[in-house]
């Protein structure tokens, strides 16, 4: 991967989320369990998004959080 820079606008805005929206650690905590999550469904038939749909909905709504802190302009087309 190469290297990306950021604009001045989305490091402030990923500084404030950091700071004042969700800790990294508990976001990056949220990404690892959502991917784990994620993978057992596939490998076991979704049997695991029944079981783990609180965490899967409530890890959800932060990665949204941070792709909108990232890119806040959905581009549909």
């Amino acid at each position: 991967m190469g290297k990306n820079h950021f604009s001045k606008e989305v490091e402030i805005r990923l500084k404030d989320f950091f700071t004042n929206t969700i800790d990294s650690d508990e976001m990056a905590r949220a990404i690892r369990q959502v991917n784990y999550i994620l993978s057992l469904s596939i490998i076991r038939g979704c049997e695991t998004v029944e079981t783990e749909f609180n965490n899967l909905e409530d890890n959800f709504y932060w990665l949204n959080k941070l792709a909108e802190v990232l890119d806040p302009y959905l581009d549909v087309g």
